[in-house]
């Protein structure tokens, strides 16, 4: 059963401050916790100094890394996670300040692929059910499934403030920005959601994504296939596509760019999940665990070798 649907689900509309995920604060905030630090170095007295940010916004680092998957908070301590060591590590890391387009989307993934931290976010790409939104639809719905679900605590008040942060983190803010603010969210460029040409709208973009990597997908693929079908053997074209989590709904992909990639998904994998066609069945069939990280370094070993 997924997490979401639970009775004990605890959703979080909150621990942003306000303020879109961006690049460089996730360098900082793994750098401070790269040989383990307590949680309480975010809002240490020298956190501004340390940081160089205000107070708020080390909170929302502190945030952002931990939703990102980045990072893991146990006991209080917070230690890097195994992909975060792999990404953000200096020397060894495979793209230390999110420079590719490999690494944003799998941000965008670890933000919108599941609800725990950002539930927004996964409302948003896996629940709400038009290509088009502005801010107050997509404010009621949320409302809407709180009351449904008997969510405790959730003020109308925070809900508007999460979908803001939401929009500005896919959305370029071109005009009245303060200097503080100018600096893109580094999800924008992924071209998700776009201003819509009707009054102040926005729509999701649909279709083929040309810069997410296979390995990202493969590891979105996966990562559903884990927490909603956890005992299958097999995995349906239409689950891949339609389930909620699902690299379909995750990266709005059309049915055609998704089976494009399963196709090859073998390839990709080197072997761990494979691509089946008989009798007409077509499905993916899983034969070995994935290694994240593994399949993420022959992603990145053609960047960093046309790099050099």
């Amino acid at each position: 059963m997924e997490t979401f649907t639970s009775k004990d689900f605890r959703p979080q509309f909150a621990g942003h401050e306000t303020f879109p995920i961006r690049a460089l604060w996730l360098k900082k905030a793994y750098d401070a916790i790269a040989d383990g630090a307590d949680k309480a170095i975010f809002v240490a007295p020298d956190a501004i100094v340390r940081f160089g940010v205000g107070k708020n916004m080390a909170q929302a680092m502190r945030h952002w890394l931990l939703a990102s998957g980045f990072a893991q908070e146990t006991d209080g301590r917070l230690t890097p996670s195994p992909l975060g060591a792999a990404l953000l590590d200096d020397g060894e890391g495979l793209d230390p300040y999110l420079e590719e387009s490999a690494s944003l989307w799998l941000l965008h993934l670890a933000l919108s692929g599941a609800p725990e931290m950002t539930t927004t976010w996964y409302w948003a790409f896996n629940i709400y059910g038009s290509l088009s939104f502005d801010r107050e639809a997509m404010t009621r719905g949320i409302l809407q499934l709180a009351e449904e679900r008997a969510w405790k605590r959730v003020a109308p008040v925070t809900i508007k403030r999460d979908v803001d942060c939401f929009i500005r983190s896919y959305v370029s803010r071109t005009r009245g920005v303060v200097v503080e603010d100018a600096i893109e969210p580094v999800l924008v460029e992924l071209g998700l959601i776009r201003p819509s040409a009707i009054g102040d709208a926005f729509e999701f973009v649909r279709g083929p994504k040309a810069s997410l990597p296979d390995a990202v997908f493969a590891i979105a693929l996966d990562r559903f296939w884990r927490s909603t079908h956890a005992e299958a053997s097999t995995l349906s074209i239409e689950a891949a596509c339609y389930g909620r989590g699902s690299p379909g709904r995750v990266f709005k992909l059309d049915e055609e760019s998704v089976v494009d990639r399963l196709i090859r998904i073998g390839e990709t994998t080197r072997g761990a999940l494979s691509w089946s066609e008989t009798a007409g069945l077509k499905q993916v069939m899983r034969k070995k665990p994935l290694d994240e990280v593994a399949v993420l370094r022959r992603a990145y070993r053609p960047v960093r070798s046309a790099a050099a």
